[in-house]
């Protein structure tokens, strides 16, 4: 373990025996930080904060803070951080609290550029790219392999479905559907992601099913939203990407990002 001796470490802290601990940084008595992980100096992890393998956590980032929520009564929630994800300069990401579970996850291979925020109970997936400044707001689900551009904000209790796009300054009020870019202030669909689908490995002929049900779904004026579901499912139900999409939108409570009026 290399750990400067200008670190704070709180006796009950377990890390792990290769740990590398930066000048200045603080650890609290309940984090756990997992092998191969690299904290840089100032950094700050407090609460019930665990760490998987391989991150690296640049200087003056703050984990694992309690949530900024009036309701938060002091509960022991807590923040689970995957592996092998960087996070950057002055990354905020917070606690749980009672009200969403008790806990702030982020999952695996994923980058949060300088001052972006993580509030409490947000769900962050897989190889997801977070850029400068984005402010994801509590109880956002945000799905594997998204991108989010700087200065964007993402209301409470949005979701943000796989491989969506959300571009810079985007203000998400409502469900980004899986695939899409969204835009905007209020965020507004501006196409399909057909440029991540193609680096995710999608076959042309799953493109193809996706740019149809995305053409039923949010260009055809003569459909409801439901009417239109129905219709894709009828026409390419059974392919995994199309009835993820159709999952998604059924399940949504705040209504899905459409296209511009």
């Amino acid at each position: 373990m290399s750990i400067h001796p200008t670190a704070i470490i709180a006796e009950g802290a377990d890390i792990a025996s290769d740990v590398e601990i930066g000048p200045y940084a603080v650890i609290g008595p309940k984090v756990r930080i997992g092998s191969g992980t690299w904290v840089g100096p100032h950094t700050v992890i407090e609460g019930r904060t665990t760490i998987g393998k391989n991150n690296r956590i640049f200087q003056f980032a703050a984990l694992g803070a309690i949530p900024q929520d009036l309701k938060y009564d002091g509960e022991d929630s807590c923040l689970e951080i995957g592996d092998d994800n960087q996070i950057r300069e002055f990354t905020t990401m917070h606690l749980g609290t009672k009200g969403g579970g008790g806990v702030t996850r982020v999952g695996n291979g994923s980058l949060f550029m300088a001052y972006s925020h993580v509030a409490h109970d947000v769900s962050v997936g897989d190889r997801c790219i977070i850029a400068n400044c984005a402010a994801i707001a509590g109880h956002v689900i945000i799905e594997n392999d998204v991108h989010i551009g700087g200065l964007a904000g993402l209301h409470q209790f949005t979701r943000v479905g796989c491989h969506a796009f959300v571009a810079a300054g985007a203000v998400v009020t409502q469900d980004v559907p899986p695939y899409c870019i969204v835009q905007g202030d209020r965020a507004t669909l501006a196409g399909l992601n057909t440029v991540g689908l193609s680096r995710a490995g999608f076959t042309p002929e799953a493109v193809t099913r996706i740019k149809s049900a995305y053409k039923t779904l949010f260009r055809n004026t003569e459909l409801g939203l439901r009417e239109a579901i129905a219709r894709v499912r009828a026409e390419h139900g059974g392919n995994p990407e199309i009835d993820h999409m159709l999952v998604f939108l059924e399940g949504s409570t705040r209504g899905s990002v459409r296209g511009a009026r």
